[in-house]
């Protein structure tokens, strides 16, 4: 069994009658309290010495969990620790579980997820790895400087589209940007992503700024906040939190890449009713497999258009991806950057068969690579 984890900076274990906070509100818990962490709907009935909480760190010796009052540490129970079991059955940032109150709490149920945001885990073992769970909202944050990259937003979108959650595209740090150029960056990435997606460009560092993320930001909401080190998800969480909670670093120069200051995922109740997740910059983002490509709607429609059923939009007669693509209506890069991402899911697609298969033949080797944000 891991060992009880020690208190982080912002965990609260103080009871007047020395209990932990788990056994002190096991018997009082109310849905307005857990709504801050994200609950929506009536509370499970649950058995004497059991309380539902919601996964908001996960640490190397165990977890920290909110009850919607509370942040305390506890332990999984032993079924977690099986060496065997697949990864996504184990506890996430952002599940909702049932721990067994106790010296210490152990956690002994996850509750089904409403919703999951993940990737394929890096290596050659078709592996899945989960980023947060149960999300209403995944914003997708880059900076309107050396960060600034469609591409890659592209790479976000298409991973939030299985998740279950809306995508919203923040632009930061419009306050450093030249005011022209910025509006004309907005502008291009506007008309390249699907007219339904948010894009909105804020000052992170400022409140006033921030209130154009208000609408995302509903009582009981769950909002994720994913993107390079450095596009400023950490000074954003600190601006809503109203508190410096977050470490923050400045950019390096060249790239505008941070430097790692979050190094795990934390859910964090706001203010105002809803909670953020947290996550650490991420410089592989390698589909599963199971994308739908929905932002290249447009792309699919033009396939469908061509004289021939398996036109491979080279030269043949009749490409409607080709008049396209010469009349201008659609950009030379979207359309690289869409075959990109087909090749990639169809390869992890096929991955993920062989895993299931249980075939021991060598994958092919990738067509393409690049699967780090250079785009």
């Amino acid at each position: 069994m891991l060992a009880p984890i020690e208190a982080s900076a912002n965990t609260q274990t103080d009871s007047s009658d020395g209990q932990s906070p788990a056994m002190a509100t096991a018997s009082t818990q109310s849905p307005p309290a857990l709504q801050r962490v994200g609950w929506q709907g009536a509370l499970p009935s649950l058995p004497p010495g059991h309380m539902l909480t919601r996964v908001s760190a996960q640490h190397r010796a165990g977890y920290e969990v909110h009850d919607g009052e509370h942040a305390f540490n506890v332990q999984p129970a032993p079924k977690f620790l099986k060496r065997n079991l697949d990864p996504a059955a184990r506890p996430a940032v952002g599940d909702f579980v049932i721990i067994e109150t106790g010296a210490p709490p152990h956690i002994v149920e996850v509750l089904p997820r409403r919703g999951v945001f993940e990737r394929a885990a890096a290596g050659e073992k078709y592996q899945r790895q989960i980023i947060a769970t149960n999300i209403d909202v995944v914003c997708v944050l880059t900076g309107l400087d050396g960060d600034f990259n469609p591409a890659r937003i592209e790479r976000y979108l298409a991973l939030v589209e299985g998740s279950g959650a809306r995508a919203v595209v923040v632009l930061t740090k419009c306050d450093m940007a030249d005011a022209a150029e910025a509006n004309a960056a907005i502008d291009a990435l506007r008309k390249r992503l699907p007219a339904d997606t948010p894009v909105v460009a804020i000052n992170g560092k400022d409140a006033a700024s921030a209130t154009a993320l208000e609408a995302h930001l509903a009582p009981a909401t769950t909002v994720a906040l994913v993107g390079s080190s450095g596009a400023g998800k950490s000074t954003l969480t600190n601006t809503l939190l109203g508190e410096d909670r977050m470490a923050t670093a400045a950019t390096r120069a060249g790239d505008d890449r941070g430097r790692h200051t979050t190094t795990h995922r934390a859910l964090l109740p706001l203010p105002r009713g809803a909670c953020l997740i947290d996550t650490p910059g991420m410089r592989e983002l390698k589909l599963t497999g199971d994308e739908e490509l929905e932002l290249f709607d447009d792309i699919d429609a033009l396939t469908e258009q061509c004289r021939f059923a398996d036109c491979g939009h080279g030269n043949e007669p009749g490409c409607a991806v080709r008049e396209a693509l010469d009349a201008g209506e659609l950009d030379h890069d979207r359309w690289r950057h869409y075959l990109k991402l087909r090749d990639q899911r169809e390869e992890q697609a096929a991955r993920f068969e062989d895993r299931l298969r249980g075939s021991h033949e060598p994958i092919r080797p990738q067509r393409h690579r690049g699967w780090q944000e250079r785009e």
